[in-house]
């Protein structure tokens, strides 16, 4: 007894120790790299356990990634435990009807995508699919038989001959590879191997798919190309599972997306664009009758960007949620009515959420002062409560306070942000203040948590005494369709000014410095940042993530060739003017603001051409700049490593010249 109340008494010691050594640390980069990320909860279908991941980085000698893998808690936070392992990832797990099995996806074999299934009796995960190329979405058939699920055209003998042969050119847009629609049965057939069934062969890609309770039909949208610039064709449409017979159902110059089965099977929920169909988007909720016809149209809701979460069990209703302002909000949809009612508003961002049977459902969520996870609840029974600790030491280390503030811009409109203040910050203390501004520019400042990690290492700052201020300008989404596109033929103009009147609203409240104040921003955020240093020279340094800087040659390379028309309303080449006007490049003698640039190599979204054409204008103007490449990466930073050496280059540019 004395042995274990010794044994007891170290390991006692031993948490008190690691638990003051959380309270003292600080944030940095690299810290900031170990927050662990959940995803994608599913609860059983009895309700009594919840299936998740979690991505963290793994960095040894030789590599440097992001890896998921699958855990299990039970729905009261009990027994949480890793489910797969190993130095491939393992997502989007998924229970099977009879709660029995979970289904995931896996590039542990050939380095492809495949489903897998784990029988929670006991065993190792079986590979259910083989194909030649990687498995995209999937999902169980309503009675767990069969698999639905997208894949990508593989390449065909004669092209793999002419890779390894070095003969592989390829023309523009030409022999493209399009996602279809596949099933294939849980169980071998007699002579051990599974049928596999396409069941779309038309020329279209395949995005999003839903079975039908009754399992004979499987609805589905699809757009006509797999580019990012293809969204506004989206169309919906119907296949028989026996026959793989495709019938349209939603084919109008709307984009109609994310169809949803009642649970009665009477009616099809859809995502449908407003028209014209634009860019900055406003969607409603159509529902329509399984067997074709009409919808019903609901009213907007306050964003006009529903996220579906799930049927009511009676088909009457529909439960969605969608960013309002700096948190996010759960809306009924009142199918009968075609009202929509705001049911719940949280100053969090919620995330991954899904609803279950008898009332059960779960979400991934996090506050500016707290880390993702994991949480469960039940309508009317149980209140929501965390049954994940990903971040339990994470969630220790101390954090300035965040703050949503409001001011008004020049033209009385008003516009809302994050103030984030220093560690340990002294009312009236006047601190270095960096205005860090969204992509988009139909993105939202929400209130995620500042020791998340990315491109912008926010604890880190505040650490080091700095305050930041996240405005969400006009173009921001959250806060309506008319504020959305209030930027439409206007970037850098009023968004400009909701900037500026925000920093000068810091100033007076007697936190800024104006003396030392810093802008960055990726994306849309470095396009406004590389126009605010052609338009002030108030910053005295600047940082632009993936920089717009040339509307023109923008428009011209990237995968996205109708989003600059679109807001803009003209082609470059029928309205050049509004082009150079609101490109840094045709404004550069101006810039006088030491920056920094920071660029994907393999960015398809802002090619790295546009970074280059920033950082040679402003060399070769004697501006004191700096441009850090970032091999194989695209328009998000996804390695550990680099994702930690921008956050570092960051703060030493912003030390250099703030401190």
């Amino acid at each position: 007894m004395k042995a274990l109340r010794i044994f007891a008494l170290v390991i006692f010691t031993f948490s008190l120790s690691l638990s003051a050594f959380a309270q003292n640390a600080v944030w940095s980069p690299e810290k900031q790299a170990t927050v662990r990320v959940p995803g994608t909860p599913r609860i059983s279908p009895d309700g009594g356990r919840v299936v998740y991941t979690v991505n963290e980085a793994v960095m040894t000698a030789d590599k440097s990634e992001f890896v998921s893998q699958v855990w299990l808690v039970n729905s009261d936070g009990t027994d949480n435990r890793q489910l797969t392992f190993g130095e491939r990832s393992s997502a989007n797990p998924k229970w099977s009807p009879d709660g029995s099995m979970i289904a995931f996806t896996s590039n542990r074999n050939a380095n492809r995508n495949q489903i897998f299934v784990l029988r929670l009796g006991g065993g190792e995960a079986e590979q259910i699919t083989d194909g030649k190329s990687g498995v995209g979405n999937f999902e169980w058939s309503p009675d767990g038989k069969w698999f639905a699920y997208t894949m990508t055209d593989p390449k065909s003998d004669e092209e793999e001959k002419n890779d390894k042969a070095r003969n592989d050119f390829r023309w523009a847009e030409e022999n493209v590879k399009l996602a279809r629609l596949y099933i294939t049965p849980l169980d071998k057939a007699a002579d051990g191997k599974r049928e596999v069934k396409k069941l779309t062969a038309v020329d279209r890609h395949v995005n999003t798919f839903d079975w039908s309770p009754d399992g004979k039909r499987i609805a589905f949208s699809h757009v006509s190309g797999p580019l990012a610039d293809y969204w506004p064709t989206a169309d919906i449409s119907i296949v028989d599972v026996s026959t793989a017979a495709v019938t349209p159902f939603a084919s109008t110059a709307a984009a109609e997306e994310n169809p949803k089965f009642s649970p009665d099977g009477r009616l099809i929920a859809a995502r449908v664009s407003e028209l014209p169909v634009r860019w900055a988007r406003s969607d409603r909720v159509h529902i329509y009758p399984a067997t074709g016809g009409q919808p019903r149209v609901m009213q907007r809701s306050h964003d006009a960007q529903p996220v579906f979460v799930a049927w009511n069990p009676d088909s009457r209703g529909l439960l969605f949620t969608e960013a309002r302002g700096t948190g996010t909000a759960l809306y009924a949809a009142d199918v009968n009515a075609g009202t929509i009612q705001m049911m719940d508003a949280q100053d969090a961002v919620i995330s991954s959420p899904f609803a279950g049977n008898d009332g059960w459902y779960a979400f991934v969520k996090q506050t500016s002062d707290s880390p993702p996870e994991v949480f469960v609840g039940r309508h009317g029974v149980v209140e929501a409560r965390n049954v994940t600790n990903a971040n339990a030491d994470n969630a220790k280390i101390p954090t300035g306070r965040t703050e949503v503030i409001k001011w008004k811009s020049k033209d009385g409109k008003e516009i809302e942000g994050l103030l984030h203040y220093p560690n340990d910050y002294k009312a009236g203390t006047k601190v270095p203040l960096i205005l860090n501004i969204h992509g988009g520019p139909a993105g939202v400042f929400q209130q995620s948590y500042v020791g998340n990690r990315g491109s912008y290492p926010l604890a880190s700052f505040m650490a080091k005494g700095y305050a930041i201020l996240r405005p969400n300008p006009r173009g921001s989404s959250g806060y309506g369709t008319d504020f959305r596109r209030a930027n439409i033929r206007d970037w850098a103009g009023g968004d400009y000014d909701d900037l500026m009147t925000g920093v000068d609203y810091v100033i007076a409240m007697g936190v800024a410095d104006p003396d030392r104040l810093g802008v960055m921003g990726w994306s849309y955020g470095g396009y406004m940042t590389s126009m605010i240093i052609t338009k002030t020279n108030r910053f005295k340094a600047a940082s632009a993530g993936a920089p717009v800087t040339n509307m023109m040659s923008f428009n011209g390379t990237a995968d996205i060739p109708s989003f600059l028309p679109d807001y803009f309303e003209a082609e470059f080449w029928n309205d050049p003017a509004i082009y150079s006007k609101h490109s840094a490049m045709f404004n550069i003698k101006n810039a006088r603001t030491p920056t920094l640039i920071q660029h994907g190599e393999n960015d398809l979204r802002v090619p790295i051409a546009q970074g280059y054409e920033l950082f040679n204008a402003l060399r070769r103007q004697g501006v004191p700049t700096r441009m850090i490449v970032l091999p194989r990466q695209p328009h998000g930073i996804q390695e550990p490593r680099l994702q930690i050496a921008t956050m570092q280059s960051n703060l030493d540019w912003f030390d250099r010249y703030l401190k």
